[in-house]
């Protein structure tokens, strides 16, 4: 039944549209036997015309649901029998058979149930009808259906698609006006289908005319020179994508490490507690509030904060406040803490990655080109880490705590004297840092798996983007992390993930020695600074 209605409503899609004239009993005959290629030069023909019971007949023979028997076809649908191209019941005869298609046939078949619904009302159907035509190999029988398509198109993105289709079959056709524009239509593609078309016609013996080699020629030069810029551009875009996850998983570590001087190999499982914290939202959403799944990111945000603050201060009055000073002996602990959170993890979660799932606001992009697609989760971690870099900045430089932690940076016995509880700003301080931490693993979740060894890939890398933009500079950390980013996605291009990593670690241990104190040293009074 569900069958029946997806047809009635093809078939009134395509009964709103203009149409010539009806099928007749005589041209679904044909459509439905005889030879392979009369059969479908019958049904191009018909689908050219784009009669409005064509769509159901199409849909019985790929259904196995036509019989012919002295020179007529009989459909039968939902028990009910009718004389094909019309709507008068009938009945089969015994000795009426089976229509057979091959793949050939059934090919021709799904092409013109697809063409057919480029003529249909919705902008949807036609989208989709677009998208399935563009997959199979176009034909010049096929072109009357899509220039009727193509004068009656709306949508301009449609419209631009369906010209492209047009030049992509007329690009092959004999007169050579038809080719010339064709070619020039083309100029204006980006599509790597449009290339390989371009680069088949311009092979030897394919197109004799020098005019219209030229003309294909100037069209391949402009369709990969689209095609170059968006492979540009889509490095570009991971670069700076790859550089605002660092920069979040940096932030904290900025001020953990960079203002209070704690090397805390634990920053990475910081991070997947936040990511676990948003995998147990999503969890609890799922289960309670359905209706509301999509909007449990909005919720995992501060509970993925919260969750590594926590943590973290936990951290900072059990272990790390007796170490201050002692760098050795924090490295030690903290590193032997990340292996007791990592198997923690491990025992209440299990060994595994576990699923976290993009709301339905997140999934999809932006296509900008064909060959470069804008996912709208790595869009919005862009935005995320911008939102979080100007709200560390603002805390650190214009609230009474960041005035505290700067104090206690810069001269922690003077800061004392002036009666500021130096323990409570160091906890106070280490838990921001972790719960920066914790926000960098919720934004992780949303574009890789989360699992216990999730901050192992990040810990290293958040070192050098902080060692690099300089101890204690929050705009070192962002030009270190996006520079880090694009260095790293331009020079994969060309050498490999394994070796690009090696000669960014080397241009880093290099810089370092040129410059100890990082691009943005620390401003100060003391001989140190």
């Amino acid at each position: 039944m569900r069958r029946i209605l997806l047809l009635l409503l093809l078939t009134l899609g395509v009964l709103a549209t203009p149409v010539v004239r009806a099928l007749t009993p005589e041209e679904a005959t044909a459509i439905a036997s005889g030879e392979t290629d009369d059969r479908i030069a019958a049904l191009n023909k018909a689908t050219a015309q784009a009669d409005p019971a064509l769509a159901v007949l199409v849909q019985a023979l790929l259904d196995d649901a036509v019989k012919v028997a002295g020179g007529k076809a009989y459909v039968t649908l939902d028990g009910k029998t009718v004389l094909a191209g019309t709507s008068t019941a009938a009945t089969a005869p015994a000795d009426a058979e089976d229509v057979v298609n091959n793949n050939r046939m059934r090919g021709a078949l799904e092409a013109a149930l697809g063409s057919l619904r480029l003529v249909s009302p919705q902008v949807e159907t036609r989208r989709a009808a677009l998208v399935e035509l563009a997959k199979q190999q176009l034909e010049e029988a096929q072109l009357p259906l899509i220039d009727k398509a193509w004068g009656a198109e709306t949508d301009a993105t449609l419209k631009a698609q369906l010209e492209r289709m047009r030049a992509t079959i007329l690009v092959s056709a004999s007169d050579k006006g038809k080719r010339l524009a064709a070619a020039q239509s083309l100029l204006s593609s980006g599509e790597s289908g449009v290339k390989s078309l371009l680069q088949e016609r311009l092979a030897a013996g394919a197109e004799a005319d020098p005019e219209v080699r030229a003309a294909l020629q100037a069209a391949l030069t402009a369709v990969e020179g689209r095609l170059a810029c968006g492979e540009r551009l889509g490095v570009l875009f991971t670069g700076v994508s790859l550089g605002s996850i660092l920069l979040l998983a940096a932030l904290g570590l900025a001020i953990t490490y960079g203002l209070m001087g704690v090397i805390n190999m634990a920053h990475g499982e910081l991070m997947m507690i936040g990511a676990y914290a948003t995998y147990v939202v999503q969890n609890l959403f799922r289960q309670y509030l359905p209706g509301a799944f999509d909007a449990y990111l909005l919720a995992a945000i501060p509970m993925s904060f919260l969750a590594s603050a926590l943590v973290g201060a936990a951290l900072e009055r059990s272990v790390i406040r007796w170490l201050y000073g002692r760098p050795l002996e924090t490295l030690l602990a903290t590193w032997g803490i990340s292996l007791v959170l990592m198997q923690g993890v491990r025992s209440l979660f299990g060994a595994q990655n576990v699923a976290v799932e993009n709301p339905a606001w997140l999934s999809g992009g932006v296509a900008v080109f064909s060959n470069l697609t804008l996912p709208y989760n790595r869009l919005a971690i862009l935005v995320f880490a911008a939102a979080v870099l100007i709200g560390v900045a603002l805390l650190i430089a214009r609230t009474r705590l960041g005035l505290f932690v700067r104090g206690v940076t810069q001269n922690r016995r003077m800061a004392a004297c002036m009666g500021v509880n130096t323990a409570r700003v160091d906890t106070y301080a280490f838990s921001l840092g972790a719960g920066i931490a914790g926000l960098a693993g919720c934004a992780l979740s949303q574009v890789g798996n989360v699992g216990p060894d999730l901050g192992q890939s990040y810990i290293v890398d958040s070192f050098m983007v902080v060692v690099l933009g300089g101890v204690g500079q929050l705009a070192g950390t962002v030009y270190a992390a996006l520079g880090l980013g694009l260095i790293n996605k331009f020079l994969e291009g060309y050498a490999g993930a394994v070796l690009a990593k090696i000669m960014v670690l080397v241009f880093i241990v290099i810089f370092i020695q040129k410059r100890p104190q990082g691009m943005f040293a620390m401003k100060g009074r003391s001989p140190e600074a």
